[in-house]
């Protein structure tokens, strides 16, 4: 296999799987887990249990939390509304806003690179900025809240 014919892996074919489901389901109104049972089922043999833990995870998650996390996104992407971005970047920003904001155990940086990598491979020539700038202000938000959480669980006594 060439370097140029690298296919992701672990975590990584996970958040592909997972936008992939995504798509389907904001394009088709297709259910969820189908979608995500359709597409682990494009091409392995056996994938990898974690990763496709992960994709159940991400998926889940960004139905459960869809509301907030397009408001978190609307809020960062300078008067554009989430029904006029394109699907792949309106799934690729859902699926890295959630992992920002719900997934303390991933660094902020790697799930950036990640959509970055998600937007280059089947977004527009203009994804990757696009998603680049608002998942920015995202990160920052849920760091600033991250640090405002430890004081208020001893204030809860924890």
């Amino acid at each position: 296999m060439s370097n140029n014919d690298r296919r992701p892996v672990g975590r990584s074919l996970g958040r592909e799987r997972a936008l992939q489901a995504l798509y389907q389901v904001d394009l088709a109104g297709a259910d969820q887990l189908e979608a995500l049972r359709a597409a682990w089922g494009s091409g392995e043999d056996r994938p990898d249990a974690k990763a496709v833990e992960f994709s159940e995870e991400l998926v889940r998650g960004v139905a459960e939390h869809r509301e907030s996390l397009d408001a978190s996104i609307e809020r960062y992407s300078h008067r554009w509304r989430i029904d006029r971005m394109s699907r792949i970047d309106r799934n690729i920003l859902r699926l890295a806003t959630y992992e920002l904001t719900h997934c303390p155990d991933l660094p902020p940086r790697v799930v950036l690179n990640e959509a970055i990598e998600l937007a280059k491979r089947f977004g527009s020539e203009e994804s990757s900025a696009f998603i680049n700038g608002i998942l920015d202000r995202v990160a920052a938000e849920a760091a600033r809240a991250r640090t405002e959480k430890p004081g208020d669980a001893q204030a809860d006594g924890e």
